[in-house]
């Protein structure tokens, strides 16, 4: 099954990092605004979903589901959900994380919402990679600078990190005391994180 990219209308300032990502058989979901990033990933939509509050409609020869701009679901929330129903089961977000928190932070729940299914999910930016860990292992090489652990999406237990400056064994972090933030790998190794009940947010450094 082909991967689904979602893009979104948050700034990219680096093309050439996010173009690392491309595979030459994706299915591009431009949303709304977020068709702007298109020419500069040398990427053709083969969907395009929007309420166009932040963009006029293109209109151009590709399938385009217009949105009601009062709704429950933002726009790319309801891309993720199309690409669902048409069988996706591996997504990758681009553009989704921005200046504007609130759609910062609704674009990160995506995370949880596709890991809840089962789904693999990855949101890239110009500094860092995120996903949804649980109960199977995740491995982080040591060219990523930093790592964070957060515990966004409710109780978590039974959580541990190997190979990495702060190991933790059986642990739990709450949603009010975020002690993972900023973590490192050691010097050779590739650190190992899993989370027996729960999941949490990791974050991966890139670039500082």
């Amino acid at each position: 099954m082909k991967r689904c990219v979602i893009v979104g209308g948050a700034d990219i300032l680096d093309y050439e990092n996010a173009k690392q990502y491309l595979k030459d058989d994706d299915f591009f979901i431009f949303c709304d605004c977020g068709l702007r990033h298109a020419p500069c990933l040398g990427a053709e939509p083969s969907l395009i979903v929007g309420d166009f509050d932040s963009s006029v409609n293109p209109e151009l020869e590709v399938e385009t589901i217009v949105l009601p701009r009062e709704k429950d679901d933002t726009d790319t929330v309801f891309a993720v959900k199309e690409a669902i129903k048409r069988g996706f089961e591996d997504f990758l977000l681009l553009g989704v994380i921005g200046q504007r928190l609130d759609h910062t932070l609704g674009n990160v729940s995506i995370l949880k919402m596709l890991f809840d299914r089962g789904f693999s999910a990855l949101i890239a930016d110009d500094y860092s990679e995120m996903q949804a860990v649980g109960n199977k292992s995740v491995e982080i090489p040591c060219t990523f600078p930093y790592f964070s652990l957060l515990n966004i999406f409710g109780k978590t237990t039974g959580i541990s990190i190997k190979n990495a400056k702060y190991p933790l064994e059986n642990a739990e972090i709450s949603c009010d005391y975020q002690y993972g933030v900023s973590n490192e790998v050691l010097k050779g190794k590739k650190a190992e994180v899993r989370v027996e009940d729960g999941c949490l947010l990791l974050v991966k450094v890139k670039k500082m």
